[in-house]
């Protein structure tokens, strides 16, 4: 099964477009090791996908780099592992980073930064089912910075979608808090990973008036980790989830 059939999949499941992120502020590996499994054992039902950020574990060392070996044993066979992880170099460098990410770590899919060329990214296309994510346009004010400058008389974003072509488990990072009806216009119909959504400020009545086909991905942290902790996990993932059900 391909990334985009499992995702697929996995949303029809559970009914929504809800991406639990996994930005675990924690003081040592344990710790976070004890708060993923009850995020997991909460969020489960309503997660359309995990996406573990790996900052927040490699900021704990060797015993945190294992806790993100571990995850994808964490988690249920049948939801897709998004690892955030950026990656954008060349040549051999790029193939061992592929090989950390799919063979060690073992996900469904990773984030790619492709301003370094498109041939960055073809150690990762060579694992054919599995799915990557190029940074478009992203969440942050610097977005304005590189991602949607002019070159000719197109926005660099729009560069980014031409790599694409020939990638049938490629898909975009577009961040909620940029994307305007004008934008999502310009951007092909691919699979989407969507932050900004909840601490950010995102909206998703943008993405509902767009009429995409291809499965989105609403990607929630603070907002089920660390927001109103007088409430359940499992109640703000529910909530969430509510929100990002864009067609049913």
């Amino acid at each position: 099964m391909t990334y985009t059939e499992k995702l697929r999949s996995r949303i029809a499941a559970t009914g929504s477009s809800l991406c639990v992120g996994l930005d675990v502020r924690a003081n040592n590996a344990d710790e976070a090791r004890a708060f993923i499994l009850e995020v997991i054992a909460q969020t489960a039902p309503y997660a359309a996908a995990f996406k573990p950020n790996a900052a927040y574990f490699e900021a704990l060392g060797w015993q945190g780099v294992k806790l993100l070996e571990e995850l994808r044993g964490m988690i249920p066979s049948d939801i897709p592992l998004v690892l955030d992880v950026k990656r954008g170099d060349i040549g051999e460098t790029q193939r061992y980073y592929a090989k950390a990410c799919f063979d060690v770590i073992g996900a469904d899919c990773v984030t790619l930064n492709p301003f370094m060329g498109r041939d960055t990214l073809e150690p990762f296309l060579e694992y054919t089912d599995k799915g990557v994510y190029l940074l478009a346009v992203t969440s942050n004010q610097g977005a304005q910075d590189i991602e949607m400058q002019k070159v000719g008389d197109r926005q660099v974003f729009e560069l980014v979608c031409d790599m694409l072509q020939g990638v049938p488990e490629g898909g975009l990072v577009v961040g909620l808090t940029n994307a305007s009806g004008d934008i999502l216009s310009r951007i092909p119909d691919v699979p989407l990973l969507i932050p900004g959504l909840g601490a950010q400020g995102g909206d998703v009545a943008a993405l509902r008036d767009s009429q995409r086909q291809a499965p989105l991905l609403i990607n929630v942290s603070r907002g089920i980790l660390y927001a109103e902790p007088e409430r359940s996990l499992a109640d703000k993932a529910k909530a969430w989830a509510e929100q990002c059900r864009l067609r049913v």
